[in-house]
């Protein structure tokens, strides 16, 4: 969904500062609305500090982006439970995961925001003082609850695992020349190949400095002015000399976002498919 800068602003005030107060920092991602300068007149007025995750490093932003993918992973899980009426039960999935324990902080996010624990069903039964009457609503309530808390628990797991077995300690030291890593449009590629044997980085480029344990900014060319120069380690990898390896950048017309798209450059074969209807025409390019 796509908001202006006055109604994110307003959306900003109703929804955050009013239930929550003002925060003391922000971290967002480097999207324009958050860079612009209204958006930062607005929070240096309030006394908030804007931080800036690496550029194209969405872990950078690493509760959020967690807490995001976790809820997205409960979801798919609770599609067959819930016969695909999963956008019905949205408010428990959210309830679910404020009232569980979270490792980081070694409580609920609940408990973090109101210093008391939930008070809610499930918590009688964990203590035995809780006799079940009332309507049966209550008791499907807490059934679906307790399926989201299995789910979110298998989901939490199964990502830290993922995360730990592609996690890898690598350091550069200022001088250093890296390549940096980019992204096919739509899985068209350039270079003469296409697919998987594609080159996926560009440079190399010197390394300048080491900003964070995990953050490095480059020495770009003038075509790359654009972007910010500050990435995280898991878009760099180490050149070793070799003139062969040198992809110049004016080659691919990289975008700012590190994308590229393909430009035919030369027509292979034509073929018509017939249809029982109409006729398609089609191109085999370069």
């Amino acid at each position: 969904m796509d908001y202006s800068l006055e109604r994110l602003a307003e959306l900003y005030i109703n929804e955050i500062v009013r239930l929550h107060g003002i925060p003391v920092s922000i971290v967002s991602d480097r999207d324009p609305r958050f860079t612009s300068r209204f958006w930062g007149s607005l929070q240096e007025a309030l006394g908030t500090k804007l931080k800036f995750s690496t550029s194209f490093h969405p872990q950078t932003d690493g509760q959020s982006e967690r807490v995001i993918q976790i809820l997205e992973d409960m979801l798919r899980a609770c599609i067959m439970e819930f016969e695909g009426s999963w956008d019905k039960h949205l408010a428990l999935i959210e309830f679910s995961y404020n009232n569980s324990y979270q490792s980081n902080i070694g409580m609920s996010p609940y408990e973090g925001l109101y210093g008391r624990k939930c008070w809610f069903p499930l918590c009688w039964s964990e203590v035995g003082d809780r006799k079940l009457v009332g309507p049966e609503i209550v008791q499907q309530t807490e059934d679906k609850v307790k399926i989201i808390k299995d789910r979110l628990k298998i989901s939490s797991d199964r990502l830290k695992l993922y995360v730990d077995l592609k996690r890898r300690d690598i350091e550069y030291q200022v001088g250093d020349k890296v390549f940096l890593k980019v992204s096919p449009w739509k899985k068209i590629m350039r270079f003469g190949q296409k697919g998987k044997l594609s080159p996926r980085f560009i440079g190399p480029y010197e390394v300048l400095e080491r900003v964070r344990p995990v953050a490095y900014k480059l020495a770009l060319p003038p075509e790359l002015e654009k972007i910010h120069n500050v990435f995280h380690v898991s878009m760099l990898r180490r050149y070793r000399s070799d003139p062969s390896h040198v992809l110049l950048v004016e080659s691919i017309e990289v975008n700012p976002d590190l994308t590229y798209d393909e430009e035919p450059i030369l027509i292979q074969a034509r073929e018509v498919k017939q249809l029982r209807n109409k006729r398609i025409p089609l191109v085999k390019v370069l």
